[in-house]
């Protein structure tokens, strides 16, 4: 018999199974977008994803239709961070308080993903930053010797439509080249107000991700110097890659057999 053994002269040892890591208990995970989701008690879940990519109105193509996954966000992080994170948001604190703005006002949460105890090599850390500090926040981190994030990598969009009053996340991607560190920032507005203020001012390669982003995802970058379509055509009405996007197409004609639009096909679930 081969159940659960190796052949040969090893044929009564068990094969190794790879170890089991346990998820989030229900009670663990906050559900809904409310403040209790953002006070470090674990991880906050703004949806329930039903099939591969989650669509409603039009088939599932993917033949996954059965598949249920919670969309969950990490939850605020609690001290010590751990790494070099406790000394970057202390000095943050420190620098905008010497500016007249307090740390609790600007940065909504703390998150370090994964936190472990001793804390992960891989670990990242996200600052939650309310958009009326956004400037000010991504100018310290620029500008203090001790933090020196003097790289943005660029703006990236996501939009979560059932984290009401939160609907649209703007995240920048800063680097500091000076010692060797990264930090993401994340700005979070409703779709009814979908405004934050232009970053181009403090790094200006964020002219064109931004314009991307707003192409994109709908997010309206005040003061930008040039905001208008980079990707899309002047005129294309609505944001392509928001969530609750028509999916759709145009027939596409391969050898003779014609390919319907995606919002057409048979539905498998």
């Amino acid at each position: 018999m081969t159940d659960g053994t190796t052949g040969g002269a090893g044929a009564d040892r068990p094969v190794p199974q790879p170890a089991e890591v346990a998820g989030p208990r229900a009670d663990e995970v906050v559900s809904g977008s409310d403040q209790a989701g953002r006070a470090g008690h674990g991880p906050e879940v703004v949806d329930v994803r039903r099939g591969m990519f989650g669509v409603d109105g039009s088939g599932d193509t993917s033949g996954y239709g059965g598949l249920v996954q919670p969309v969950a966000l990490p939850g605020a992080a609690s001290r010590p961070y751990g790494g070099w994170f406790d000394e970057a948001v202390d000095v943050l604190a420190e620098v905008l308080g010497e500016a007249g703005v307090a740390f609790d006002d600007a940065v909504e949460r703390v998150v370090v993903d994964p936190q472990t105890d001793p804390p992960h090599e891989h670990a990242e850390l996200t600052l939650v930053v309310a958009r009326e500090h956004l400037v000010a926040v991504s100018r310290a981190l620029r500008d203090d010797q001790d933090l020196r994030f003097e790289l943005s990598l660029g703006v990236s969009g996501v939009h979560y439509p059932q984290d009401v009053g939160r609907e649209l996340h703007a995240v920048y991607h800063l680097t500091s080249v000076t010692h060797g560190r990264r930090v993401r920032l994340e700005v979070a507005v409703p779709d009814a107000d979908p405004h934050v203020p232009s970053t181009t001012s403090v790094y200006p390669t964020n002219d064109w991700h931004e314009r991307e982003t707003w192409d994109f995802f709908g997010i309206v970058f005040d003061d930008h110097p040039g905001l208008a379509r980079i990707e899309m055509p002047d005129d294309w009405p609505g944001h392509p890659q928001r969530k609750d996007y028509p999916l759709g197409g145009i027939p596409v004609e391969y050898k003779g057999a014609t390919v319907p639009p995606p919002d057409t096909r048979r539905q498998y679930s």
